[in-house]
């Protein structure tokens, strides 16, 4: 991952709407959540969260498409998990230790 796309998506995580956001779209899952559904869960205005979504979307953490007369939004895991570990690549140092509280947290995650 280049320096420039960790930037864009931290970028694009660094707002507590923005994060609200994309935190609820990936405990969605799949087929996705509609952005009027996603507004009411967050209790956001639907012009409001559509400008978070353009964020995260132009930051490549949501991918959209249009169903009918709405537009669907799922989270781009994969560019997660790229960002996730850029950031952690280099945190051991070679020393186990380092890392192992956040190797255990993922463990502990259910999916």
């Amino acid at each position: 991952m280049e320096i420039n796309d960790a930037i864009a998506r931290l970028t694009g995580l660094s707002h507590e709407g923005r994060l609200r956001a994309f935190r609820e779209i990936v405990k969605v899952g799949q087929p996705g959540i509609s952005a009027g559904d996603l507004a009411r869960r967050l209790k956001i205005p639907p012009n409001t969260l559509s400008a978070q979504l353009s964020i995260l979307s132009s930051a490549n953490l949501v991918t959209s498409c249009r169903n009918g007369r709405s537009i669907v939004y799922n989270a781009d895991l994969p560019a997660l998990n790229e960002l996730v570990l850029y950031l952690i690549e280099d945190c051991c140092e070679g020393r186990d230790e380092v890392c192992a509280p956040i190797l255990d947290a993922i463990q502990s995650v259910r999916c």
